[in-house]
């Protein structure tokens, strides 16, 4: 599957990068969007734009999004497992 995505010249030079660096950061914006979403596992969204998992997690930092999203409930049941 592909997905095209117009985009107008001067977006690339207004976020301060090359047409390349844009494109890679668009995916990886949209993947990790889908991994906070939680419509995405971090591996897919990882194989989505060909990374490896690790790689992937480390960028979620950037965007601010955590690797791991547990509420109260879940985390209070993840430690009395533990």
């Amino acid at each position: 599957m592909q997905l095209l995505l117009e985009v107008p010249g001067n977006v690339p030079d207004a976020a301060q990068c090359t047409p390349q660096q844009f494109i890679k950061e668009a995916k990886l914006a949209m993947a990790i969007k889908l991994f906070e979403m939680k419509r995405l596992s971090s591996g897919m969204a990882a194989t989505l734009i060909g990374m490896s998992r690790v790689e992937f997690l480390a960028e979620l930092h950037r965007y601010g999004v955590p690797m791991i999203d547990l509420d109260q409930n879940e985390l209070a049941q993840d430690v009395s497992n533990a």
